[in-house]
């Protein structure tokens, strides 16, 4: 289709391109990945939250029980050294000393009995017997940390064996009004107090509860290991933290069992401080089923679409590139090779509009074999066509620039277009074309051109079409003028528009 003697090239409908395809494709996967491992780390986070909140009420609920029975027994010890400064506790009978003494004694089974010890260490009473067996304290660490440390209150041992038993000792000092050093109260809380208690609760593959003392020695801990008794942890970080804040958490490899586990406490200034644990491979089991589950849903997802993708990327690609063999033979002569005169008319359309909008000059030149018809009459069709060829070959082998367009017009005549060139330097590739396909024809049959140049810098309002008729101008020239030369011919100046 032509408008006002220009041809329109059809517009082509866009397409979805292979490449396109598959960087949607890639986007969409990284997309939907990055939405799945969001979610995924929020179900993460949620269950280490969970498990925060668990172990908070796990270890809030045994530090409550716990501090109750060291604060009833503690009263009762209070109470003890209390009595023990009445002037006649002394003076009464044994029976009627051990009911002012332990009448309102806290007792339980996993309780000891109370025991009062002199400044000498000795035994003075004993909850447990109204004639209690002589034994000497006087060189175990409590009596020894009460007798030389008045302020020390509340005192609780190392676990130790106590009268046949593992137990607690929990102690304190009886001191006179005037500040003398008159004895240890003593009583003991049994190791089966802390399995009992433990063996209440529910607990999970790996859970831990560690009972420490103020100084970081284990208490009790279960899983239970009678090696783990007694060990201090102070120097350990997370242990450390326990010890000196309020509540708080950390997360490290346990130091007993090297399992890594989020451990919580709640109270770090009670006498004893109770941590709980819960392994990371227990917090994140469900998490870690559910994670796999859909891990290899989104898997197989993005395989199939990664799969789709480049299967319909691969058709995509065959059909472009067959569309492309298809509209290069359509804008190709197939006798020479050049493009076609369809070629032409896109090509000069669109080099038009360039050299306009950045005026630059664009040059033409129309080619024509001389004395084609009579040398295809002496020498046959055949013969004409390799004759064409070879002034194809020439005109290819003298125009190399990439944006150059070399073309067969129709028939015997050729078009070269060669855009930033001004008709000077188009000149001087004409008679470049002229002597080639004067050199390579046979003596016997020689072959020449002749060439018609033009050249300008197409201004606002002009039409290519000038150009194309200055050329021919030119072309008719030099055929008039004897054949076998270049001529050049300027370009009508076009009208300014009002």
């Amino acid at each position: 289709m032509r408008v006002a003697g220009r041809p329109v090239p059809a517009k082509r409908p866009s397409r979805l391109s292979a490449k396109t395809l598959i960087i949607s494709a890639i986007s969409t996967v990284i997309g939907f990945s990055a939405i799945c491992a969001s979610v995924m780390l929020d179900l993460r986070r949620g269950e280490e939250v969970v498990a925060h909140q668990s172990l908070e009420n796990l270890a809030t609920s045994i530090d409550a029980d716990i501090s109750r029975n060291i604060e009833l027994y503690d009263l009762s010890l209070r109470n003890v050294a209390s009595n023990m400064l009445l002037p006649e506790i002394d003076e009464v009978s044994k029976p009627i000393r051990q009911l002012i003494l332990f009448d309102h004694a806290a007792t339980a089974k996993h309780f000891g009995a109370i025991q009062v010890y002199d400044a000498t260490g000795h035994l003075k009473v004993d909850s447990a017997s109204l004639d209690p067996q002589p034994e000497d304290r006087s060189g175990e660490g409590y009596f020894q940390v009460h007798r030389d440390n008045p302020d020390v209150g509340l005192y609780i041992s190392r676990p130790t064996l106590y009268r046949s038993t593992y137990a607690i000792v929990l102690s304190r000092r009886i001191q006179a009004a005037d500040g003398r050093f008159l004895g240890v109260v003593v009583g003991s809380i049994r190791f089966s107090y802390f399995h009992e208690l433990f063996g209440r609760l529910t607990l999970g593959p790996g859970d831990s509860i560690t009972v420490l003392r103020h100084d970081g020695t284990v208490i009790m801990r279960t899983p239970f290991d009678l090696d783990d008794i007694g060990k201090n942890l102070a120097r350990v970080p997370g242990v450390a933290r326990a010890l000196t804040e309020p509540s708080g958490w950390y997360a490290s490899a346990g130091t007993l069992d090297n399992v890594p586990r989020l451990m919580v406490w709640r109270d770090g200034t009670k006498p004893l401080v109770v941590l709980a644990g819960k392994p990371w491979r227990e917090i994140y089991r469900l998490w870690r089923t559910e994670a796999i589950r859909i891990g290899a849903t989104m898997l197989a997802l993005i395989v199939f679409v990664v799969a789709a993708t480049m299967i319909a990327a691969r058709e995509m690609m065959r059909r472009t590139e067959a569309e492309a063999r298809l509209e290069e033979l359509a804008a190709t002569d197939a006798l020479t090779g050049l493009k076609n005169r369809r070629k032409f008319d896109t090509t000069i359309e669109s080099e038009w509009s360039r050299a306009m909008r950045h005026h630059t000059p664009l040059a033409l030149l129309m080619i024509d074999a001389d004395h084609f018809k009579s040398y295809n009459d002496n020498h046959g069709h055949q013969a004409g066509d390799q004759m064409l060829v070879g002034i194809a070959i020439c005109i290819t082998d003298s125009v190399r620039r990439a944006g150059d367009c070399a073309v067969r017009y129709g028939g015997e005549e050729f078009a070269v277009l060669l855009p930033g060139l001004s008709e000077t330097y188009a000149l001087r590739v004409a008679e470049t074309i002229r002597l080639k396909v004067q050199s390579w024809s046979d003596e016997a049959a020689p072959a020449t051109v002749s060439v018609g140049v033009a050249g300008v810098t197409p201004a606002r309002d002009s039409d290519w079409a000038d150009l194309l008729q200055a050329a021919d101008k030119a072309l008719y020239a030099a055929k008039a003028a004897g054949r076998n030369r270049c001529i050049v011919t300027a370009v009508p100046a076009q009208p300014v528009a009002a």
